[in-house]
């Protein structure tokens, strides 16, 4: 289809929509819908249209390996529950977490054992931060930024055994092809690493909110007192709904998402099957790529690591049913509470769906062409890594996802830095780091949608919290990318 400006329509309606209705779905499948009728404006044509969009993305490889991946999680997670893991591991925790500060700092130190996907992190982490906020006095809405902030912007920025790697690596490669150019893409791609900006830029921020500006309960200013104002609001509504909280009972043992009050605290069936799942994750990712790999790391770029997650995943579910038999829980539970987990995130799989399928159409109604026609030609060199900044981040915003923009933008970024002279690595680094501000804060984002669910928090309303961190954090970036641009050639 020829570009024009009419493939904008489609993204265009989605971030007001959702506003207006407070709800994502409604906003998406508008979008979908208009971008139907655009291609085949027909009453029928435009709904099998529509359907086949959806039908066909679900189809592709890595997006269901995705949405099993969420599923299958999502169950291990809920029979860990069950088991009595994350009350175990609260508990455990309990002892040594005293303030709100330390349970934030909990949550940081978390991420060496959770960074191999963002939503593995949100799933895992989470639930038991949950647990922990009524005592400590924590909102939803901060927990749900400390995790984030530690989510994609980290995992961005590890070079092995992430589901991100092979993508990047990928995206890299077809682009330095498409400019001609002859160099490794897995060594582009490492280098191109300290100049992802945002990734840097935002976990200075998030470091400053949650252990400075949104611990000060005297703060006179607006955005602390929502924060505050949210505590006592779920606070009150929680009590309301748990009675016994009032008179005196731990509300670490009535949270109901992390676990019910008869649930055994039995730490380790949280930290074996977690600790089972990384470390088969990190073999298999050798195993995968070993042959034909001239190094350790070589290996791990070689292999397909969505598919290895996904394998680990598997096998862990397995020998954690085995595990948890053998402590006498009944077959028959742990199966019901692995659907029940899987169904809690069938709205972030919903989501998924309708996200991948306008990203698609848009792309047949030609919005990258179009980008592409009305940029090239008017940026100066040293323009070309934060121009292309602002705009992957204001795409990245409006699709919420990362590697659609990563996909979309890094062919034109390095065409465009190979004719202008522009350093190839710093516009790198600024397409990962526009893909990067989306995935954070975007309602849109997966990341997002999936913390909403467990946290029970309404997706437009917490997004509209991470607006200011974000924009403080992407205009620290683009002023990094306008000094850089002056001083690499």
């Amino acid at each position: 289809m020829e570009p024009s400006w009419k493939s904008l329509l489609p993204f265009l309606i989605v971030i007001p929509l959702s506003i207006w209705t407070r709800q994502v779905i409604p906003g998406l499948f508008a979008a979908l819908m208009l971008g139907s009728y655009l291609i085949e404006p027909t009453l029928l044509g435009g709904l099998k249209t529509m359907l086949s969009y959806v039908v066909h993305n679900l189809m592709q490889t890595n997006n269901i390996r995705i949405i099993i991946f969420l599923y299958v999680f999502a169950g291990l997670i809920s029979m860990i529950k069950y088991t009595g893991g994350i009350k175990g591991f609260v508990h455990l925790v309990s002892k040594k977490v005293k303030t709100a500060r330390s349970a934030l700092l909990l949550t940081w130190v978390s991420t060496m054992v959770t960074f191999s996907d963002p939503d593995f992190r949100i799933v895992t982490v989470a639930p038991i931060m949950k647990a922990l906020k009524r005592r400590l006095h924590l909102s939803s809405q901060q927990i749900g930024f400390t995790i984030e902030v530690t989510s994609n912007p980290v995992v961005a920025l590890i070079p092995l055994a992430t589901a991100f790697v092979g993508y990047m690596v990928s995206v890299i490669d077809k682009a330095l092809k498409t400019a001609g150019i002859h160099e490794k893409a897995y060594t582009i791609y490492v280098q191109s690493i300290p100049f992802n900006f945002f990734s840097f830029t935002i976990i200075v921020v998030g470091l400053y909110y949650s252990f400075f500006k949104y611990s000060k309960k005297t703060e006179p200013m607006a955005d602390i007192k929502k924060w505050n104002q949210a505590v006592m609001v779920e606070a009150a509504s929680e009590a309301e709904a748990n009675p016994n909280e009032a008179q005196g009972e731990e509300g670490l043992e009535i949270c109901p998402k992390a676990f019910e009050k008869e649930t055994p605290i039995r730490p380790w069936n949280l930290m074996i099957p977690l600790s089972f799942v990384l470390v088969l994750t990190l073999f298999l990712s050798w195993w995968d790529g070993r042959k034909g790999a001239n190094s350790f790391f070589d290996a791990f770029l070689r292999s397909d690591a969505l598919g290895v997650m996904l394998e680990s995943l598997i096998i862990t579910v397995i020998v954690a049913v085995a595990y948890f038999l053998f402590q006498k829980f009944k077959l028959a539970d742990l199966l019901t509470h692995f659907v029940k987990g899987g169904n809690e995130l069938m709205s972030v799989i919903i989501m998924l769906s309708l996200i991948w399928a306008v990203s698609a159409i848009s792309e047949d109604l030609g919005f990258s062409q179009y980008i592409t026609d009305h940029v090239k030609g008017w940026i100066p060199h040293y323009f070309v890594a934060p121009v292309l900044f602002l705009l992957g981040a204001l795409i990245s915003y409006f699709i919420g996802s990362s590697w659609g923009t990563w996909g979309l933008l890094m062919p034109l970024g390095v065409t465009l830095a190979h004719e202008s002279g522009t350093n190839i690595l710093l516009v790198i680094g600024a397409v990962f780091a526009s893909g990067t501000f989306g995935a954070f804060a975007s309602p849109l984002s997966d990341n997002t949608v999936t913390l909403c669910t467990i946290l029970d928090l309404p997706v437009i309303e917490y997004a509209r919290t991470k607006l200011l961190p974000s924009f403080i954090a992407a205009g620290l970036a683009v002023i990094l990318f306008s000094v850089m641009s002056f001083i690499m050639r």
